[in-house]
């Protein structure tokens, strides 16, 4: 099965914390601190690989994690970095956030390479506290936190025309006719279970990338017949060739196939009815004489739309040459941009957004402030020294958690808990 989809966890590196050391050594009675920094986590990076042409790498795996920083040391030693995890993808690869369904990143174009998780920065070491009035610093800094978020990877497939119709119309036999592409041909329902690419050359012209988008049956914008499985790959597609069987020898009305198929690309995405279109109406070798009335009728209904229709063969080849110029001048009235979705969503910014904190109030009118980053604050933060609380205190004011008191109504003397510490706060 075509993998075009996978839904993955991902995490980058956390920092290493930084250390908390003094000199200790023969004749040096009053060494000074020697902390070393810690190393920076390992970042998230994807990276497209021109190889590859699904996502099935992510099929059996779930869970993917950069490696974290090591902590700093003795005698100024800086803890080694975490190694970055590269992730590999093919191009076209569409990064969500799981939760919001927002674009992350579009591996597309000339983005060939994206950090997705930056990994923490590394804490500094006691060393960097240091003073004139203090010159031995008990606390250090701990390292960034890592981030961790799910994510949907889409494969949106990169093709200039998108080849649309029901099943058995000849999509696969005209695009092995047509390119260099070798598509699996059988007379099945679902024969073709992944998108297909071809390039058609042209004389004269530039030429341009044919893709053969299965699975378009009614209800396929609400999922049925694996329609949701391929109509993204129309997204990024400038124009669209509606492929009916003219010969009739599936019994069907290829009139009604046409409109069905734009009621579902109208459903999935209103923009896509907005490319232009043209009607390829196939098997003319199976019918008497060149034309029929079924070609006739689809003329009289779309060509007054604009959208034009070629009575072809793609088994003999008759009337290619006509289709293809065709479609060629329709690209040349398309903008030559591809098709980049822009980020709607950055990771880290919605990750410590969301390690908010609160401020409630005790029954004896104290203040409550509590929240994850604080509490971490306060694990590696020696706030019983003179320096380590003002470390501190400048954390709480950079956070913003001072402001918001002061806006709460907090006046000089009132108590502050946090995590089993009270302090009395004066302005």
């Amino acid at each position: 099965m075509f993998a075009d989809r996978a839904t993955i966890i991902i995490k980058s590196g956390k920092g290493g914390d930084g250390h908390v050391s003094f000199r200790r050594e023969k004749y040096v009675p009053n060494g000074g601190p020697d902390g070393g920094d810690g190393g920076k986590g390992g970042d998230v990076i994807f990276v497209v690989d021109d190889g590859l042409n699904t996502l099935t790498d992510f099929r059996h795996r779930r869970k993917f994690a950069a490696e974290p920083g090591q902590e700093g040391g003795k005698k100024n030693c800086h803890g080694k970095n975490g190694a970055d995890l590269i992730l590999k993808v093919p191009a076209g690869t569409v990064i969500k956030d799981a939760a919001s369904d927002k674009v992350i990143a579009d591996m597309s174009g000339d983005n060939k390479r994206q950090v997705i998780l930056k990994g923490g920065r590394g804490g500094l070491g006691n060393q960097n506290f240091a003073t004139a009035t203090m010159q031995a610093p008990k606390y250090a800094q701990p390292g960034g936190e890592s981030i961790e978020i799910e994510v949907k990877l889409e494969l949106k497939v990169i093709a200039d025309v998108g080849l649309v119709g029901f099943p058995n119309v000849g999509k696969s036999t005209l695009l092995s006719r047509v390119t260099n592409a070798q598509p699996k041909i059988a007379n099945y329902h679902f024969t073709t279970l992944q998108p297909n690419l071809g390039v058609v050359d042209l004389d004269g012209a530039a030429g341009f990338v044919i893709a053969d988008i299965p699975g378009l049956i009614e209800g396929a914008s609400d999922g049925i017949g694996l329609g949701h499985e391929f109509l993204r790959h129309i997204e990024r597609t400038k124009v669209i060739i509606h492929m009916v069987d003219a010969a009739g020898t599936e019994g069907r009305d290829p009139i009604a196939d046409i409109k069905a198929i734009n009621h579902e690309l109208e459903a999935y995405d209103p923009e896509i009815l907005k490319k232009p279109q043209v009607i390829a109406a196939n098997k003319i070798d199976a019918i008497y004489g060149d034309e029929n009335e079924v070609i006739a009728k689809l003329r009289d209904e779309f060509e007054t739309d604009g959208i034009k229709v070629f009575a072809i063969s793609a088994v003999s080849g008759q009337g290619l040459k006509e289709l293809l110029y065709h479609v060629n001048n329709l690209l040349a009235t398309c903008s030559k941009e591809p098709v980049i979705y822009e980020q709607e969503f950055d990771p880290a910014l919605a990750f410590f957004k969301d390690e908010a904190y609160t401020i409630t109030r005790d029954d004896d009118a104290a203040f409550v402030v509590e929240g994850p980053k604080i509490e971490k604050m306060l694990g590696y933060t020696n706030i019983d020294s003179e320096k380590g609380f003002l470390f501190f205190q400048r954390f709480l004011k950079e956070q913003g958690i001072l402001a918001e008191l002061e806006e709460r109504g907090i006046v000089d003397g009132d108590t502050v808990r946090m995590y089993g510490h009270e302090f009395d706060y004066y302005k």
